[in-house]
């Protein structure tokens, strides 16, 4: 295994050469990215490749998002300090390990047990103990702990969930990618009073939500 000092370069690298250098400005998205070590959030066989400018499986078909990816989502959420902060699809728990960094109040929801699991192990054991993750549909937000002023969905849907955006504060965020395998655009939706404000940004590719209101399982590609 490579000594942490190289891990730490491989940081320094990620940020300028895959965030900084595409458009990622806010200095608190990027300070989050240095100090969160990516490669303590994938299998023990990527590890060499935890800093590489793509996604990395974690089992159970699921991935680590893209570091880009996970980057322009924060910074389209935009979060600050104090802010609640709904993760959906904890994963392998490194997109709520940023948030934490960057000193938001993270409520992360995943639905399959094992990664929910692995996760809560991995941001204890870097410190990050202050997120609050459950096992449950995603879909469904999480209530108890509403409103949020920002809600960042990690898998794609075919619609907007309705729970999760009833779930907004007045001007929170919510940033979901909509649309089918390898067809998908990401959304940055706003709540404004007594509506909505849709945006859309860029393309991606996601797996899938599988929840009440999204997939019921994972669509076939066309």
């Amino acid at each position: 295994m490579k000594r942490s000092a190289s891990y730490g370069r491989q940081r320094r690298d990620m940020v300028e050469k895959q965030l900084r250098t595409r458009g990622i400005r806010d200095d608190r998205v990027l300070e989050a990215f240095l100090e969160v070590p990516r490669h303590r959030f994938v299998p023990e066989k990527w590890i060499e490749r935890a800093y590489d400018d793509g996604p990395l499986p974690i089992g159970h078909d699921q991935t680590v998002s893209q570091p880009y990816m996970v980057a322009a989502m924060i910074e389209a959420a935009r979060v600050f300090p104090g802010n609640r902060v709904l993760d959906i699809g904890t994963g392998s728990g490194y997109q709520a390990a940023l948030l934490a960094a960057m000193k938001a109040q993270v409520f992360s929801v995943e639905r399959i047990p094992e990664l929910a699991g692995q996760a809560a192990n991995r941001l204890a054991g870097l410190g990050y103990r202050e997120v609050r993750l459950r096992v449950a549909d995603g879909t469904l937000g999480w209530e108890e702990y509403a409103p949020f002023e920002s809600i960042i969905v990690g898998a794609a849907s075919p619609r907007i969930p309705e729970p999760p955006l009833q779930q907004l504060s007045e001007s929170g965020r919510l940033v979901i990618p909509l649309g089918r395998d390898y067809s998908q655009v990401l959304h940055i939706v706003t709540r404004t009073g007594d509506g909505y404000r849709t945006d859309r940004a860029e393309r991606c590719v996601f797996v899938p939500l599988i929840g009440k209101f999204a997939w019921k399982r994972k669509p076939a590609a066309d």
